[in-house]
């Protein structure tokens, strides 16, 4: 799994990498789909992402929303590689016990969550793929080419 991880990462990277030269409007303007900005859809991915692995940790969760302290690309990024930190950690401790240890949470907005831990890591996989596919669409409106999604020749799985 954390090839998988790491693809995100980089591809995250990448993407922070094309948008630097996009108008800080452009990255906050309301869109039809998705989580409605391009900044926004940055922003919960990083969130998620944490949130998660605090939940895993049995850590509290960052309670921060989106707000105008996040609006320019470069504290996203800062954002991003702060809370990384812990994502990092977290996944290097990972060892097979974690696999099928269940997770029960009873979220304020009401409902059980109970799943394993490892489905908990594979949703997040996934969660930062579906965003970045939003994100194409977006970029490809302004007339960019989106980043290339492809797993393979990203050199991840060298020895």
């Amino acid at each position: 799994m954390k090839f998988f991880f790491e693809y995100n990462w980089k591809i995250r990277n990448e993407w922070f990498n094309l948008l630097k030269n996009v108008p800080q409007d452009e990255l906050l303007k309301e869109r039809t789909g998705g989580l409605g900005s391009i900044s926004k859809t940055l922003f919960h991915i990083i969130k998620v992402e944490h949130n998660w692995i605090c939940d895993l940790k049995g850590m509290p969760i960052l309670d921060i929303k989106f707000s105008s302290s996040f609006t320019g690309l470069h504290s996203i990024i800062n954002f991003s590689n702060e809370l990384n930190k812990d994502v990092v950690e977290y996944l290097s401790n990972w060892n097979d016990n974690y696999e099928y240890k269940i997770l029960y949470l009873k979220p304020e907005n009401g409902g059980d969550i109970r799943c394993t831990y490892a489905e908990v890591l594979r949703h997040l996989i996934i969660h930062e793929i579906h965003h970045i596919g939003q994100l194409s669409i977006w970029v490809r409106e302004l007339g960019m080419k989106p980043v290339s999604s492809n797993f393979i020749h990203n050199g991840l799985m060298k020895n």
